[in-house]
C-alpha cells in the first residue's frame, strides 16, 4: 500500500451536512468511475483500507464515507437529529453525491456496502435508481419475508411498540454498557465472531472499531440508532426495498457472501437470490462477515469484474 493512499485515508476531508461534520476520504478523485464505499455497523471509512487503492488503480474514484454517528463524523443524539436509521444515512449519501461528487462527475455511481452499509446502499438504489450504476452488497442485514403478513390493527400496534422502544432506550444505560464494552474486551470478542480468519484481527482493526466508541458523544448517537432502526417503517426494510427495486430491475445487484458468516448466515443470501432471480449471489468460501477485509484480493477482483462488465455505467 503506497504512502499517498495512507495519507489520504488518515488526513480526511470534512463536509458540512445539515450542520453536522461528516468525514470522508477519496483516492483517485480524477478517475472516471465514481464508487462510494459504505461501512457496516461500528466500523468507519477506514474499514475499506484494503480496497480503495485497488479500485483507484483501475480508473475508479474511490470515496469512503463515515456515516453520521460513526467513525470521525459527528455523533448526534435524539435532541440533535431525532433518530438515525437507513433513511437518514441514505439522505446523507444522496447529498454527498449531489454536493461532493456531482461537481466532478456526471457518471452513474457504484455503491459498495458491507452489512449496514449494504442496507444503506439498497435504500439509495431505490431512492436514486437513475443515478446508481449498481449495488455490490457484502452481506445484507434485515429479515427477509417473501409475502407481507396482514396484521389487524397493525398501525396501532406499531405506535405502541415504537413508544415502548423509545422509552426503553432513553432509560437504558448505554453509557455504562459502552464503557464496559471497551474495558472488558468485548470489541475484540465481537471481531473474533465476525471474522473467520482470526489473523486479520490486528491492532489497526481494533483501533478502527474502538476509537469512535470512546468518544463522549457515542452513547447518545447509539441511542438514536437503536430507536431509529428498531422502529423503522416497513418501507425501510430490506424485503420491501428489494421488491421495489425488483419492479424496475434498473439497478444490477450483486451479493457477496462468506460461507462462514456468523452474523448473517449464508441461507439469508440464498433466500434473497431465490426470491429475486435478478440478484446475483457470489459465495466466498472460508470467509466471514467482512469479506472485503478478510479476503480483500478475492472481494476486490469479484467486485471489479462485476463493475467492468456492467452495461449501466
Amino acid at each position: 500500500m503506497d504512502n499517498n493512499f495512507k495519507a489520504n485515508i488518515n488526513s480526511p476531508n470534512y463536509w458540512n451536512w445539515n450542520g453536522f461534520k461528516i468525514c470522508w476520504s477519496v483516492t483517485g478523485e480524477d478517475n472516471e468511475i465514481p464508487i462510494i464505499f459504505l461501512h457496516g455497523f461500528g466500523a468507519s471509512r477506514k474499514h475499506w483500507r484494503n480496497n480503495l487503492e485497488y479500485f483507484s488503480r483501475r480508473n475508479c474514484a474511490s470515496y469512503s464515507l463515515d456515516l453520521i454517528g460513526f467513525g470521525d463524523s459527528d455523533q448526534p443524539g435524539i435532541r440533535q437529529i431525532g433518530i438515525l436509521n437507513n433513511e437518514i444515512w441514505c439522505n446523507q449519501v444522496k447529498d454527498f453525491i449531489a454536493q461532493v461528487i456531482r461537481p466532478k462527475s456526471s457518471r452513474k455511481i457504484v455503491l459498495i456496502g458491507n452489512s449496514l452499509g449494504s442496507l444503506v446502499a439498497l435504500t439509495c438504489a431505490v431512492s436514486l435508481e437513475d443515478q446508481i450504476a449498481t449495488v455490490i452488497a457484502s452481506a445484507l442485514p434485515d429479515q427477509i419475508q417473501e409475502n407481507k403478513k396482514k396484521v389487524k390493527n397493525k398501525h396501532i400496534l406499531k405506535k405502541i411498540k415504537d413508544r415502548f422502544i423509545k422509552i426503553f432506550f432513553i432509560f437504558f444505560p448505554l453509557e455504562i454498557i459502552l464503557f464496559l464494552i471497551t474495558k472488558l474486551g468485548v470489541i475484540r470478542l465481537g471481531l473474533y465472531s465476525a471474522y473467520f480468519k482470526k489473523d486479520n484481527i490486528n491492532r489497526e482493526l481494533i483501533d478502527i472499531v474502538t476509537k469512535p466508541v470512546l468518544r463522549i458523544t457515542s452513547a447518545r448517537s447509539l441511542r438514536a440508532m437503536c430507536i431509529g432502526m428498531s422502529s423503522r417503517d416497513e418501507k425501510l426494510q430490506a424485503s420491501y426495498l428489494l421488491r421495489k427495486l425488483s419492479a424496475s430491475k434498473k439497478v444490477p445487484f450483486l451479493l457477496i457472501w462468506g460461507d462462514k458468516d456468523n452474523f448473517i448466515p449464508l441461507f439469508v443470501g440464498k433466500k434473497i437470490a431465490n426470491f429475486h432471480r435478478w440478484v446475483k449471489l457470489k459465495i466466498v468460501s472460508n470467509s466471514g462477515h467482512c469479506i472485503h477485509d478478510e479476503d480483500p484480493s478475492v472481494f476486490n477482483s469479484i467486485s471489479y469484474e462485476w463493475i467492468r462488465d456492467l452495461k449501466t455505467l
